[in-house]
């Protein structure tokens, strides 16, 4: 790289910077300038407490005029602007699709996928896809505004505070005027002083450990979603067990006269009706169960699941985007090197200089891909310590869901006593009357011969 091409190229950037400077960029969080105003980027130095604000999407269903028309509406409230704006899925998909372009060196996370076969699911299925949906939307926007970068952008501010109705005209017009981070970021021209002569090492290092990591806990969700599964199961068993109860309670059919323990029957069968509200409650308290896994456990570990998976796309993007550009910006000059050795014209020194700052811009985005890379890198580490949140909200779900259980079995039990002391009651009733009946049966025989 000389001199004079660099010196060339970074005018033209800081150029492009200056006519994007108007752009009003509003700080979600404090934490939101850490890669732009720390004296050395290649450390976080950020805790989890500092990361972000809280957003809540909840789902607004809107029926059109027939009735079996019908579309979805999120309702987002960010604790940051706390004014409560509405966005469809095509609204999420826009705002999507510009922070890819924009952020394309960041972990850009994932939206839930789009349902395939419209129209076809029942209503039971429709209300599960979308709470799935939900769900995956609101992890969406707690990852983007957790983000230091991301969250501090006007992309962000307007998708979160703009409650006209042209949002989606609105972010492409902030797009076009800002264009991709490389363009306006701080850090563009100097990647490469602050990269230690390893960073190809410690980078390929860092991705081999992130994939075991995100291996490990794709295993850990799925055991903790199959245990929510089974409460609910559960929830399904215990109220099946309780209905049918109450019909066998509820039978009054007579029994026939050679029942001799009928009465100890009749007796219980009044009480099953009783017990079957019982399990009824034990149903109630495993469904609670499976939501609070669900929730506490289950949603915690996908949120780090789906960073850790854009963490990965990432290292793809690097692998087979900026580095590739740059073999090809190489394999481009040294051709054009070879070939204008060979002329003696006076647009020589121009194309050279052209094809200099080529390679030039391609080395920077190369350095700036890099450092942004380590940067995401740290902001994974960064997470990782929820692990212990997320295994004490496991141990406090599981107490807390046996304390609930043991307490609704606790008082089934005396009830169960109380039954079964009534029915001896009644068998041992109805055994003196057989007793009674069979000594007198074979005296009222003598007497008749």
């Amino acid at each position: 790289m000389n001199e004079e091409g660099s010196q060339g190229v970074s005018k033209g950037l800081l150029g492009t910077r200056k006519q994007s400077q108007h752009i009003v960029h509003i700080s979600i969080s404090g934490a939101t300038e850490m890669h732009m105003g720390q004296q050395n980027p290649l450390v976080d130095g950020l805790s989890l407490k500092e990361l972000g604000d809280s957003v809540l999407v909840e789902i607004e269903e809107q029926r059109k005029k027939m009735s079996f028309l019908k579309h979805v509406e999120y309702r987002i409230i960010s604790k940051c602007f706390q004014v409560p704006v509405h966005r469809r899925y095509s609204d999420f998909e826009l705002f999507h699709s510009l922070l890819l372009q924009k952020f394309i060196y960041r972990m850009v996370p994932p939206l839930p996928p789009k349902r395939i076969l419209k129209g076809v699911l029942n209503s039971i299925s429709d209300r599960e896809f979308n709470d799935s949906r939900r769900r995956g939307l609101q992890r969406f926007m707690t990852l983007v505004i957790r983000h230091p970068v991301l969250a501090g952008d006007e992309l962000v501010n307007i998708f979160l505070s703009e409650s006209s109705g042209d949002v989606q005209h609105k972010l492409r017009e902030a797009f076009k005027k800002s264009g991709d981070e490389f363009l306006s970021s701080q850090m563009a021209l100097h990647g490469k002083v602050y990269l230690p002569e390893d960073i190809h090492r410690q980078a390929a290092t860092n991705r081999e450990v992130i994939v075991n990591i995100h291996s490990s806990f794709h295993k850990l969700r799925d055991v903790a979603e199959r245990m929510a599964q089974r409460s609910r199961e559960n929830s399904t068993d215990l109220l099946m067990f309780g209905k049918d109860l109450s019909e066998l309670g509820s039978d009054t059919s007579d029994l026939p006269a050679s029942a001799v323990l009928g009465k100890a029957w009749l007796t219980q069968r009044k009480s099953l009706v009783e017990l079957s509200g019982e399990f009824g409650l034990l149903a109630d308290k495993a469904a609670h169960q499976g939501s609070r896994e669900e929730d506490e456990v289950v949603e915690k570990l996908n949120l780090l699941l789906e960073q850790l998976q854009s963490y990965k796309e990432l290292c793809d993007r690097h692998d087979n985007g900026v580095l590739l550009e740059h073999q090809r910006a190489f394999e481009r000059r040294s051709s054009v090197v070879k070939h204008l050795k060979n002329q003696n014209s006076i647009e020589q020194p121009e194309s050279r200089l052209t094809q200099e700052n080529t390679i030039i811009t391609m080395e920077m985005r190369s350095y700036f891909s890099l450092l942004c890379l380590h940067q995401e890198t740290q902001l994974v580490f960064t997470h990782l310590p929820l692990v212990t949140n997320i295994l004490g909200a496991f141990v406090h779900s599981q107490i807390q869901g046996h304390k609930e259980m043991g307490d609704v079995w606790g008082d089934l039990h005396p009830k169960l006593k109380s039954l079964f002391d009534s029915a001896n009651e009644a068998s041992s009733h109805s055994s003196t009357e057989l007793k009674t009946c069979a000594v007198i049966a074979p005296n009222v025989t003598r007497k008749t011969l």
